[in-house]
């Protein structure tokens, strides 16, 4: 039967007068059996087009009415004036986002196949963790201890990459793990998407974009000149919600003809990756905690976690370090290379700053790990 919510021929009765919709997921009331035409009407009106009931205020793409409120002149019955309450479509406002993204990666210019490198070690895997980066956010030194802006995380993040790579072994793997939050805000207004708490952030959001786009594309042709194979991984965080779409979707379509480089694009925050005897998990830390965490992984990636020996979680969100082994995995939770921001400064939040690149086996899991901090960038 049709949704009365989204319209969509979706929707399955209970027979208790209610509805589930398998499209989006929501339970209605229903009545009796609505026509094609009735179901139209009703679309109509929840987009501010109802003329028979005085509603003729059609609302704008990704709007949805809430009600009305009706002045009526008591002599003539007349409708003198009417206000118009309306609140933003959820569902609406992501059919928009996901049509711009498939539209824009139509036309991206795709990034040409690069020759691989010569000589790398297939048995190894190097895991370049990088978490809560914050790309956009201003902080004052004289305030929070460091400065930070767009100029210099867009600096720092190609020299950690660069010190990183120069560190570890010529392993045939590279693995981009960008475990969220990489955006300090997700939109035209600096908030953080679900509790819409000021951010201090730095310029404009349309700026911010093309340098995040332009610093990642840069570290990917660095990582494509060090290693066989890359692995991109764009995490779901709290901050950067709707963004983490449009990276993993937007770097597939420009890097679709180069075939040495896969991305990660699914919509679940969970993450993984196999690598010969050793599972790899990811999760920025914002929807299940580190105590927790072990037993998601292994549900949701059973087949993975049942043929491999080896098997480690890794984690942002919380801004410092927590290694845990279970009986499933080590679970560890990364520091940031990001300085603080005055929220966390004032709320005493402090941690270290720092990220690490981590060296896999096929066979034996860990084997290598090297420690990159700002202040050794400072110093080479």
């Amino acid at each position: 039967m049709i949704c009365p919510k989204c319209g969509k021929d979706e929707a399955i009765r209970n027979g208790a007068g209610r509805c589930l919709c398998r499209a989006c997921g929501k339970s209605s009331m229903v009545g009796p059996r609505r026509t094609d035409g009735e179901v139209s009407e009703a679309m109509q009106a929840r987009q501010g087009w109802a003329p028979d009931h005085g509603i003729t205020s059609p609302l704008p793409l990704g709007q949805k009415l809430r009600g009305t409120s009706t002045l009526i002149d008591k002599r003539t019955g007349e409708q003198v004036l009417q206000w118009v309450k309306s609140n933003e479509d959820a569902e609406e406002q992501h059919a928009v986002m996901q049509a711009a993204i498939e539209a824009m990666g139509e036309r991206l210019p795709r990034e040409k196949a690069r020759r691989a490198p010569a000589v790398t070690n297939a048995d190894l895997a190097n895991v370049y963790v990088l978490t809560d980066y914050h790309l956009g956010m201003l902080a004052w030194g004289e305030e929070t201890g460091a400065d930070w802006d767009l100029s210099i995380a867009e600096d720092m993040l190609v020299n950690w990459f660069a010190a990183a790579m120069s560190q570890s072994p010529a392993s045939e793997t590279g693995i981009f793990a960008q475990l969220g939050d990489f955006l300090h805000w997700d939109g035209m207004d600096a908030v953080t998407p679900t509790s819409k708490h000021l951010l201090d952030a730095d310029t404009r959001f349309q700026k911010l974009v093309r340098v995040a786009i332009r610093a990642i594309r840069r570290v990917i042709g660095m990582l494509l000149d060090k290693h066989s194979h890359v692995h991109v991984l764009m995490a779901e965080g709290n901050h950067d919600m709707a963004s983490s779409i449009w990276l993993r979707e937007w770097l597939r379509a420009i890097y679709e003809d180069e075939p040495r480089v896969t991305v990660d694009v699914s919509p679940d925050p969970y993450y993984c990756v196999e690598h010969g005897k050793t599972a790899l998990f990811f999760h920025h830390g914002h929807k299940k905690r580190p105590a927790a965490i072990d037993t998601v992984f292994a549900a949701k990636f059973r087949e993975v976690f049942g043929r491999t020996e080896h098997a480690y979680a890794h984690m942002g969100h919380m801004h410092h370090i927590d290694v845990k082994e279970t009986n499933l995995m080590v679970v560890e939770q990364h520091r940031t290379l990001a300085a603080p921001d005055a929220h966390a400064s004032r709320g005493g939040w402090m941690s270290g700053r720092e990220a690490c690149v981590i060296t896999y086996s096929r066979r034996f899991g860990e084997v290598g790990r090297v420690r990159v901090s700002p202040k050794m960038l400072e110093a080479a």
